[in-house]
Formats: structure tokens, sequence, C-alpha cells
């Protein structure tokens, strides 16, 4: 035998590196070590799903199998068959992983405390309890508190309690889909589906799909939501720009006439650059500014210093033409460059120049 391979026979070593490295190296270790009680202890104390590993009658220990859910629940699926209907290891392993209650015994997922606690670690394990216990109010309760999801798991009656509802789209909007369908015409329930996630505004009845507040919720929380408002919220300027400003992509669902506002596509472009252009105006698509800005909000660092260099820009141009006119015309002092823009002074300033030309001509 080569000295490696001696190694994996050695209980000393083999205990040291699975206490120290990793115990998933028990699948190294020699047949013989993976029947050592010990050994194969310390390995599932320190990696649960080393059970996988050990010899048959280990997996039926109840110690050994234990310790290796208690690390980590999922292990129960190594677990001998009587194991997995024994209620502290069951209990053990979902409390641990709520995903555990899958490889119980289906005694288990009858066990109302048993399924409670794998609801509360994991609220879609709902899925596997038995069907009783999916009409258990409590039960359900910690489920959606959990995933909003678990809703869809839930019996029929349930999904129209309303409280039971509104703890669920308050976890997860989307679990707006499972409610009972007059509950998707409850405004209350649909605003706060909406606040969590504005696209559960898919789910909600049409009239409340035309409500301007559950709307504006909606896109605020997720512009895209904007595809599922109804028309003529659509055609809104304060809908459309809080979508476009959560989601630039939102603009393909604007209105026309609002694809055409500058105020907007800029908000769009802002956020997503040119994919947001594409579906702007054939007039806004071919404007030069909103070009060069749309190709560098690809990259935030750059739009950002793009901004910066239009603005100073715009100032410098500005103030050159101020200096410029005041160079010329020696007018005095003004109290800020910026006055100069003005369209009161540039007036006044022009009525003085206009005066003093006058009367010069009179001399």
């Amino acid at each position: 035998m080569s000295g490696e391979h001696a190694d994996w026979a050695d209980p000393t070593l083999v205990l040291a590196k699975v206490q120290k490295v990793g115990g998933r190296l028990l699948r190294r270790a020699a047949d013989l070590l993976k029947a050592d009680r010990e050994v194969v202890l310390a390995a599932v104390k320190q990696d649960g799903l080393a059970l996988q590993y050990a010899t048959g009658p280990l997996k039926a220990d109840r110690e050994v199998v234990l310790a290796a859910v208690k690390q980590t629940g999922w292990a129960l699926q190594y677990a001998a068959g009587s194991l997995k209907a024994d209620r502290e290891v069951v209990l053990a392993a979902v409390q641990q992983n709520g995903w555990a209650l899958d490889y119980a015994a289906e005694s288990m997922k009858a066990d109302r405390e048993v399924v409670l606690a794998a609801v509360q670690q994991n609220g879609h394990e709902l899925y596997y309890a038995a069907d009783s216990l999916k009409a258990d109010r409590e039960v359900v309760l910690a489920a959606v508190q959990q995933n909003g999801l678990a809703l869809q798991h839930a019996a029929e009656p349930l999904k129209a309690d309303r409280e039971l509802v509104l703890a669920a789209v308050q976890q997860n909007g989307h679990a707006l889909e499972c409610a009972a369908e007059p509950l998707k015409a409850d405004r209350e329930l649909v605003l706060a589906a909406v606040q969590q996630n504005g696209y559960a505004l898919k789910c909600a009845a049409e009239p409340l799909k035309a409500d301007r507040e559950v709307v504006l919720a909606a896109v605020q929380q997720n512009g895209y939501a904007l595809k599922c408002a109804a028309q003529s919220l659509k055609a809104d300027r304060e809908v459309v720009l809080a979508a476009v400003q959560q989601n630039g992509l939102a603009l393909q669902h604007a209105a026309e006439p609002l694809k055409a506002d500058v105020g907007i596509v800029l908000a769009g472009v802002k956020r997503r650059g040119v994919r947001a252009l594409r579906h702007a105006s054939q007039h806004l698509q071919n404007d030069t500014y909103i070009q060069r800005l749309a190709d560098h909000a690809e990259r935030p660092s750059r739009l950002t210093a793009f901004l910066t260099y239009a603005r100073d820009l715009r100032e410098a141009n500005a103030k050159a033409k101020v200096d410029l006119w005041l160079t010329c015309h020696n007018d005095g002092e003004l109290f800020h460059w910026i006055d100069a823009t003005h369209t009161g002074f540039k007036r006044r300033k022009r009525a003085r120049l206009d005066e003093e030309d006058g009367r010069d001509s009179s001399m």
C-alpha cells in the first residue's frame, strides 16, 4: 500500500483531517474507517453531509444522524428510513433547514409541530405538508410570513382570508397572484402588494390598474409596472416620469406623445442609456446631445463626467460671451457673470447702448 493510501487507512490521521479540513473528506477514507463510529461522528459534526459516506449501520445510528442533521438539515436524506420517522431527528433537521421536510416520512409531514418548525424556517415547505395542515390557519400564516409565495400551497378557503393574504403580499407582492379573485380588487391589499413589488400590479383587478395612487406606488417601486397600467395612466406625465426614473426601459410602455417629451426621455436615458433611447420618438433618437448622453449612461462614472463637462461647457461659453461683451462696451462690473444672461438685464443693456449711440450721433 502506498504512503498516501496508508494515510487514509490510519484512524488517527483521518480523524484529524475530517476535523480540521472538512467532514466530506470521509469519502476518501478506507471502507473500514467509514464504519468507524468515532471517525464518522467527527466528520458529520464538521459537515453533516458526510453522512452519505458512512456505512449503513451508522446511517441508522441515532446519535450520529442527530449530530449530522443539527449541522446540516439536508443530511436527513441520507439517514435510515426509521430515523426519517423519528420525531426528534426530523424536528432538529427542519429547524436547521426547512427543506429537510421533503425527506421526512409521511407521518412527519402530518405532524403539526414539525411542519410549523419547517415553514418558520422556510415557508415554501408548506408544499410538502399534509393537506390537513395546508388548511391550518396558524401554520399557513407562519409560512406566508416567512415566504409570501407559500400562499400558493394553502387550502383554497385560506386564499380568501384577508388578514392572511395581506401578510403574504407584505412579504412578497407577487403573492397577490395566488389570492382569491375578490381580494385582487381590494384597494388596501393591492396597494400593500405593489409597494412591496410594483409588478404585482399585473395581478390586480382592472379598476385598480386605472387607480392613479396605486399605479404611482407600483411604478415607483418597479418602473416596468407601467406595462400593466391602464392606457389613461400611460399618458399621465407624472406617472410615466416616476416609472422611467426607476427603470428607463419603462419608456417603451409610455403613450406616444410622452416618448417625445425631452424631460421624460432624458430621465429614462440617464437610467438605461441606449436601450431606453430606442423607445423615444425618432426626433429625440436623432438628437446628438441625447445620443452622447445615452452612450455614456452605460458607464455611470462616464455619465457623471459627461454631465459635468456639459454643464461646465455651457457655463464657460456663457461666461466667455459676457466677458467679451463687457470688454467691448466697458459697461462696468456685474455682481455675477450669469446676471448678464438674464433676459431683462440684456434688454436694459441694449436700451442703454442704443441711447449712447443716439447721443454720439447727435453730437
